[in-house]
């Protein structure tokens, strides 16, 4: 994978990846940046985010899930230190849908753990991760738990 950013200005960067998407990031304004992007932190937790929910929405789908809805939250508090890297993380995965099955659910969570995301594996080695999970039926919570690696 090739990838490279290119300053436009202040502290703020235009990023351009392998497959020729781009995106804005900027530092804060206390550091001299405008704060008009996410930062590449959050970049990082974003992408958690969005490797292990691709993987949970596509076995769901799989498992013939009637999923209307579906969030992945990442709560990941930093060091007081510098470099301020991620010492923990709560992954929060948030199911919508009629008569989602629980056990699906975790199922899901438990293959894309251990198995298919490559940015939990890569950052696992980093900093520990719980997992939490809520599901909905119609907007009202009917289930919800923990998975544990």
């Amino acid at each position: 994978m090739k990838t490279k950013v290119t300053w436009t200005g202040k502290m703020a960067f235009e990023g351009l990846s392998g497959s020729a998407h781009s995106v804005n990031m900027d530092a804060g304004i206390t550091i001299g940046g405008e704060n008009k992007a996410a930062s590449p932190m959050e970049f990082i937790a974003l992408g958690l985010a969005g490797c292990t929910g691709m993987d949970v929405l596509s076995i769901l789908q799989k498992k013939r899930q009637n999923v209307t809805g579906f969030e992945v939250k990442v709560d990941a508090p930093r060091a007081q230190e510098y470099p301020q890297v991620f010492t923990s993380a709560i992954i929060n995965y948030i199911v919508d849908g009629k008569n989602i099955d629980e056990t699906a659910v975790i199922r899901a969570i438990e293959l894309s753990v251990t198995k298919y995301c490559p940015v939990y594996s890569m950052l696992s080695k980093a900093f520990p991760m719980s997992f939490t999970y809520e599901i909905y039926e119609a907007g009202v919570l009917v289930k919800q738990g923990d998975w544990k690696p």
